[in-house]
């Protein structure tokens, strides 16, 4: 399952960078340039700042060992066998149950409780739901969601770049070769493209965060049952989609939005929790219950 996750990974960037090339070849090389030195300065920004605005979006405080003796054991005993060091430990006022990791790197990294979650989960399950967050730590997941965020940036920069050229009378050679149609498709499809390929990514790693926690843990099931929780918990007690909570809610372990089904997966930052905790059991051979 993690090598499958990988390459979905590298698939689906590879899909946005040549989805890039593609729309850049119709302005020409400067349009690609400004596309890609704005997108690169606005997700720079985030990326080094991920953390701070992640923390001040959930009102989350510091915590020292002797404030949270037992999430700061739990946290430090996965630190070390993760081999990474000691992530900064915060907690959120927050009463629905939802955990997130956050920093650019191990040595920037940042772990985030809420009281709803601190409250809810017997040490076992919380010891599932921190190794997930920590593996997204060791993935590396924030600069990959950076880097995605970064090409789905310029691919909207351009379908902007696209409409005010047809508005604006711009692209002549193009309308010459009935790039109208074309032009027309890139302004509608390409954000809607840019933002499927950013959410497929984002369900991907968080796969891929369920596998390496639990491998780590040596215990799927405590991360099952703690997801089987979080499922009917953040469903009943949905946050409030608040701009700043949309931005911090793909680092989170559960969708704070309570979200459903239907058309809504494909624009999803988090997989089916049912199809995550199937994965879950089969990696442990037997059901939670």
């Amino acid at each position: 399952m993690s090598h499958h996750n990988g390459l979905k990974t590298a698939a689906l960037l590879g899909l946005m960078s040549a989805f890039i090339l593609v729309v850049g070849s119709r302005f020409g090389s400067g349009g690609l340039v400004i596309a890609l030195v704005f997108a690169l300065g606005i997700n720079g920004f985030s990326y080094f700042y991920s953390d701070k605005l992640a923390l001040r979006s959930m009102a989350a405080r510091p915590v020292s060992e002797a404030e949270a003796p037992a999430l700061y054991g739990i946290v430090a005993g996965l630190a070390q066998a993760n081999r990474m060091p000691m992530p900064r430990l915060y907690v959120s006022p927050t009463m629905q149950p939802n955990a997130f990791a956050t920093g650019r790197s191990p040595r920037h990294a940042a772990v985030c409780c809420t009281e709803g979650i601190l409250r809810m989960m017997d040490e076992r399950e919380l010891r599932g739901v921190l190794g997930h967050e920590l593996a997204h730590v060791m993935n590396r997941d924030i600069l990959l969601s950076s880097v995605a965020a970064a090409l789905a940036t310029v691919i909207m920069f351009m379908s902007r770049m696209a409409m005010f050229a047809s508005l604006f009378g711009g692209g002549r050679d193009n309308r010459d070769r009935g790039g109208g149609l074309e032009s027309l498709a890139l302004i509608i499809l390409g954000p809607i493209a840019a933002m499927m390929m950013q959410m497929a990514l984002s369900r991907s790693r968080e796969f891929q965060a369920d596998a390496t926690g639990a491998n780590v843990t040596g215990d799927p099931l405590a991360l099952a049952s703690a997801l089987r929780k979080l499922d009917t918990a953040t469903k009943q007690m949905p946050l409030p989609p608040d701009p700043a909570l949309v931005t911090t809610s793909q680092l989170m372990i559960a969708n704070p939005f309570g979200g459903r089904g239907g058309l809504s997966k494909m624009f999803s930052t988090h997989p089916p929790m049912d199809e995550r905790i199937r994965r879950l059991e089969e990696m442990a051979g037997g059901p939670s219950y």
